[in-house]
Formats: structure tokens, sequence, C-alpha cells
């Protein structure tokens, strides 16, 4: 079957091909530029340049396609501080694709965050049944969902904050641990007991494979390993690795510490995959984040 993914050479992304290639499925990859084109095809997938504001060619792409997998969203508009931007052409995107693949029958996986409904104040895991009427991201996971209405056999995989591995470059992992080295502290925010929800690179690559092949329509999808990690757990790890202390760090100090990432270091996240792993049969096999995090692979330091 032939699959067009944009995020192609993404941590995910990247993943997500390899996974559907050693599969047997054809993959066509949405590359920006001559580098990540390369990338693409060095997984054994053909590469289409383009970006998320051809829109045009998404919908041409997604019209020659057995089905699509978005992974793409403009993470650089979103760390420059215009999150509004980059979650407002999300939906077009998805709107786009959508209407390529309306009354086809054909599967559309788009992507969301399990961090979305961490503000629910709900009092327990989020479960894949949780939905909220509005919010970042949340308009273009409920259109996504709209599709299966529309001949669209349309699914969301909520990934969490944190997807570890060798693969992730720039993911929230790395960062935290990029920030303990510049700072020389180690830090969380509170008593650090919020907790995040985890996978690793891999097992989540899966589950996006399952559900492009599987997935009922209208599903939400949750790629989630560990329920929770308590965030103070995850910073003493990062501290002992680097040899540095491990200190809380005051709310009102947060920003200036952590950058764009402060609400979600505060954020307490932990969500259940229990639906998504007996609706698919999918069940993570990898390291979960703190035994990952005793590897080497999130502190070695490139050579110069």
């Amino acid at each position: 079957m032939r699959v067009f993914i944009t995020g192609s050479s993404g941590h995910v992304g990247s993943a997500v091909v390899a996974e559907l290639v050693s599969a047997g499925h054809e993959v066509v990859g949405l590359a920006r530029s001559d580098a990540s084109a390369a990338k693409v095809e060095a997984l054994g997938a053909e590469a289409r340049r383009g970006d998320l504001d051809d829109l045009e060619g998404l919908r041409e792409a997604a019209s020659a396609a057995d089905g699509v997998i978005h992974l793409a969203f403009k993470h650089e508009a979103m760390m420059s501080g215009d999150y509004e931007t980059a979650i407002k052409d999300d939906l077009t995107v998805v709107r786009v694709l959508g209407e390529a693949l309306a009354g086809t029958g054909k599967p559309l996986v788009t992507t969301s965050g399990t961090a979305m409904l961490a503000g629910a104040g709900l009092g327990r895991a989020i479960t894949e049944e949780d939905t909220l009427e509005s919010g970042p991201r949340i308009e273009s996971e409920n259109t996504v969902i709209g599709f299966a209405e529309r001949g669209v056999r349309s699914s969301i995989v909520r990934l969490p904050p944190t997807v570890h591995g060798p693969l992730d470059r720039h993911g929230f992992v790395k960062m935290l641990v990029e920030t303990a080295r510049a700072k020389g502290i180690s830090g969380y925010v509170g008593d650090g007991a919020n907790r995040w929800p985890a996978v690793q690179t891999t097992d989540a690559a899966r589950l996006y494979r399952l559900a492009w092949e599987s997935a009922p329509a209208g599903s939400r999808l949750h790629a989630v390993d560990d329920e929770g990690v308590p965030l103070r757990r995850i910073a003493e790890v990062i501290g002992r690795r680097l040899g540095v202390p491990v200190a809380p760090i005051a709310d009102e100090a947060a920003p200036a510490h952590f950058g764009f990432l402060a609400p979600i270091v505060a954020a307490d996240n932990p969500t259940s995959s229990a639906r998504t792993r007996k609706l698919l049969d999918w069940a993570p096999e990898l390291p979960r984040l703190l035994a990952d995090l005793e590897l080497d692979h999130y502190f070695a330091v490139a050579a110069v």
C-alpha cells in the first residue's frame, strides 16, 4: 500500500517511515530540503519535495496515495513564540488532507498530544475517551475525528511529551538534558511530583503503522508506555548522569530557566493507553524512560 507521510524526516516521522517500509508498504515522504529528501530516500522511501504551505501539493499527494499519516508541525514557529500560527496552519493542513480523502474509506492518521488535556483538571489519568471542545491543537484533533462521518478512516495518535530514544535530537527530554548541562542544575518545578507519560520512539512508530493499517474510523489512540513518571525522578537521573545538582526551580524563575518548555515542565499529565493496547494489540517492547536515561545516547557530547 502507498502511504503519504508529512514530517517524514523528523524524529518520530523517520521511525514511522522505517516501520512502514519494513512492513512492505510503499512510502512517499514530504521533504522540505535536499537534506530531508536524502534522509527519506536513505530509509527506502520516495521523497516528494514540498512543505505545509503547499496546500495543492498536499492535496495531490494525498489523493494519489492509499492513505496519509500527518506528523509535520511548524515547530520552528512554536519555539519562536508564534504557536498560534503553527496551530492555525496545522488545522488548515488537516482539512486539506481530510477533504482529499473524503468518501474514499482511506486512512488518515494525524498527530495530537496528551499534554493538550493536561489542564482539564480530571484528577485521574487521561483516557482515549477524554476530549475537549477547544484548545491548542484540539480543533485539529476534533476535525480529524469528524472526517470519520465523511467516509475517511480517520484516527488520532496522541503523543506524550516524552517520546524518547536514540533518535531524539530535539525533543523535550533532550531539552531537559541540555538545559541542565547549560545551567549547571537539573531542575523541576514545585515538588516535582507532577507526572509525564512517555514512550520510546520505535514503539510509537509501530502504533502509527497499526493505526494506518487497521484503526477503526474515529479512533483516538494513546502512544503511551509509562503512564506517568514524576519530573523529579527524571531530573534526578539527569543530574546524576551529568554530575550537576538537582534542585527545584521557583515558579517565577521557571520561564527564564526552561524557556518555552516551562508550562510543560510544570504540567501533571498521567495518561492511560489501556484502550489503545486492547484495540490494536499494541504492546510497547523497548526501554521505558528512566531505563533509557541510564543509557549513553542523551549524554554523549558531539565531537567538535
